[in-house]
């Protein structure tokens, strides 16, 4: 029987590795990959590897990279390769054989997706996060059939991207039925949205394969409320619990060791410390502040990329905020609310004194 729009019947999905799975599953940190450009808005493949370096040091589980915060257009510019090849490079130099999560981003028609994935997989990326953005007349079965092709090559992330950078509503339906696809491993949901976000979780939860999909955040104006919620919904055999198992955010992209600790205490306050619990929400305002300066919100997201350019300049890791396009910058009085929210809230200082202390080895 031929398959219908949207079924997996006919496609063979690409495996994960068990170890890779499982560290997918428990949850980690997963930083979005900037893009570190010269002031003439040239490849700066010295501090591109700095960063990757960095994230490597804060205790990352893995990396996101080709996805928005690295910048759509490095497709337009012919980047999207050597990018994905410098951080592969670094991430094989410093953690071997121990589970890490490498994650490429993949966008377009079908073709266009298709043929990313299968860069990505020469490269050695365990998977591949598929955006929404760039399609916006496709329709759902459209979308689930070009998930399905790219899941043959490589495992598939789901993706909820925000409307205000290019994504568009995706209801409950067809969270379940890219669900039940088995190339699907996992979704990030950043529709900066609660009810979005609860429609997602209950789609995936109904599918049968739902405690096989790992549940990751993408809400940066949201992240700890993401971590800590149980969420009680509905599942094949009756009421069950679902968590968020990490985050895979742009806003992850800075303050990363910071990250870190924050979901080791939210993995320890679900098991039951009540000390872990009590740091991680006292976090929960802070948190949403800063990325509310990082990500530009009262500029209506306008400078969201070079708002996290801005934090890894501060700290001397990026030598400027310069975005591939020109009219992408810092919105009015966005340095002084970054500078505001890294100065005043402790675990931020921290985190300075940690990249001053690290950069000699990471920009040597």
């Amino acid at each position: 029987m031929p398959a219908t729009p949207g079924s997996v019947s006919a496609r063979t999905a690409a495996p994960l590795a068990p170890s890779t799975s499982e560290l997918l599953l428990r949850g980690t940190v997963i930083p979005a990959h900037p893009l570190a450009l010269h002031p003439d808005r040239t490849l700066d493949e010295r501090r591109q590897r700095a960063l990757t370096r960095y994230y490597l040091a804060a205790g990352a589980g893995g990396l996101a990279v080709g996805v928005h915060t690295t910048q759509f257009a490095i497709r337009d510019h012919g980047l999207l390769r050597t990018v994905l090849e410098l951080a592969a490079d670094e991430v094989h130099r410093a953690v071997g054989d121990r589970p890490f999560v490498r994650i490429a981003g993949v966008c377009g028609p079908v073709q266009q997706a298709v043929a990313e994935a299968r860069i990505a997989r020469e490269l050695g990326y365990d998977a591949v996060l598929v955006s929404p953005a760039g399609l916006p007349d496709a329709d759902l079965d459209a979308l689930l059939d070009r998930s399905a092709a790219v899941g043959e090559v490589l495992p598939v992330i789901g993706f909820y991207l925000q409307e205000a950078v290019g994504g568009r509503y995706l209801p409950r339906s067809y969270w379940r039925r890219l669900a039940d696809q088995e190339s699907t491993v996992a979704v990030k949901a950043a529709p900066f949205d609660r009810y979005r976000t609860l429609e997602l979780v209950q789609g995936v939860a109904a599918s049968d394969r739902g405690a096989e999909v790992a549940l990751y955040t993408g809400n940066d104006d949201a992240i700890v409320t993401d971590l800590l919620t149980p969420y009680h919904v509905r599942g094949p055999a009756g009421p069950t619990v679902r968590h968020f198992a990490g985050g895979l955010l742009g806003h992850w992209a800075v303050w990363t060791r910071s990250a870190v600790r924050l979901l080791d205490d939210v993995h320890a306050a679900r098991a039951g410390d009540a000390h872990a619990r009590q740091r991680a929400e006292a976090r929960l305002a802070g948190d949403t502040d800063a990325n509310a300066a990082v990500y530009d919100v009262r500029g209506g997201f306008a400078g969201c990329i070079a708002g996290v350019h801005e934090v890894l300049r501060r700290q001397g890791l990026l030598a400027g905020t310069w975005c591939l396009d020109p009219a992408e910058d810092l919105s009015p009085g966005q340095a002084e609310e970054i500078a505001r929210v890294g100065t005043g809230l402790p675990w931020l200082r921290e985190e300075d004194a940690f990249v001053t202390s690290g950069l000699p080895h990471w920009l040597p």
